[in-house]
């Protein structure tokens, strides 16, 4: 229990320092905030207007304070071009990124677990080194280029999946899960890659211990001996993999979004720093920050779960 409370504990210094570099990122970037969100042709008057708007003409801990006062009671600003609260423009697309980063990870374990477990029982062989070298190839290739490829030839020249778009769930499973597939399929080749190399790296250094050596001579069955010792004993550093994946395909979908056109976080940051949008960008970076802490705040207490000895 002391281990769970002092984990907790930790995610809150880590928190606020995430706020004071969200706060600054207004004032550390380079030029006059005020100015560029204006534009060029813009008068002085418009710049001291945007620049009251956004609170720029205060003192630095005023604003501080003041922003960290709304953020504590949810108030994440509000977009300066469509005068919307910002925590309503991420609610509107949030539904699309977890819904493409869920089918996208789904399919990166589903798939990756079980070629890490069989290139390790089959270390040497064929068989390993055919899985491999598809994972390495799968890493290596980036995800907007898999898209395209995807597009030319399961949209264009056979048409059995929609080209681009989002439709919710509550429209239906079948236009929802045919607008999905290749998005996730794009995305989840390289975190299946990722996790089958560390599947396999973790479940060949178990497999030379001796308890699995005193297993096998004892009689245990290659499935019970694979999943209920190795699998379970090399869960650690797997399940840290899968979860850093999530993390990372929440905050980096920017690129399958824009390639199929999904409206979701990813679209709605680049058009955000495109149009210098600095409380939606501050709002996003805030939201994906405090998604990557309580990830590795979950995946740490799942350790005590998997293996008893950390809580010690």
């Amino acid at each position: 229990m002391f281990y769970v409370f002092k984990r907790i504990l930790a995610v809150i210094p880590v928190l606020g320092i995430v706020a004071v570099i969200v706060f600054l990122l207004m004032h550390l970037s380079p030029g006059d905030p005020a100015a560029l969100i204006a534009g060029d042709t813009a008068s002085s008057a418009d710049v001291e207007r945007v620049r009251h708007l956004l609170g720029l003409d205060r003192p630095l801990l005023e604003q501080f304070f003041s922003w960290l006062w709304r953020l504590l009671q949810g108030d994440l600003g509000v977009s300066v071009f469509t005068g919307l609260p910002v925590t309503t423009m991420i609610g509107q697309r949030i539904e699309p990124t977890l819904c493409l980063t869920l089918l996208t990870i789904t399919f990166a374990v589903v798939l990756a677990v079980p070629m890490g477990i069989v290139a390790a029982w089959k270390a040497g062989t064929w068989i390993d080194r055919t899985l491999m070298a598809l994972a390495v190839m799968a890493f290596s290739l980036p995800v907007f280029l898999i898209g395209y490829l995807f597009i030319f030839g399961f949209s264009i020249k056979l048409a059995w999946l929609p080209v681009q778009g989002f439709h919710s769930l509550r429209e239906g499973f079948g236009p929802f899960i045919k607008h999905l597939i290749l998005p996730a399929l794009s995305g989840g080749l390289v975190y299946m890659a990722l996790i089958a190399r560390m599947t396999r790296a973790t479940m060949l250094e178990v497999l030379g211990e001796d308890y699995i050596r005193t297993a096998r001579a004892r009689g245990v069955g290659n499935q019970r001996l694979l999943l209920r010792h190795a699998l379970k004993n090399a869960a650690v550093p797997i399940v840290t993999t899968i979860g850093l994946g999530i993390a990372l395909l929440l905050g980096g979908v920017i690129i399958t979004e824009s390639v199929f056109a999904i409206p979701g976080i990813g679209r709605l940051t680049v058009d955000s720093v495109l149009r210098h949008d600095y409380p939606v960008i501050q709002g996003i970076v805030l939201v994906v920050a405090a998604v990557y802490v309580f990830i590795n705040l979950a995946i740490d207490l799942l350790y005590t779960v998997l293996d008893p000895r950390i809580r010690y």
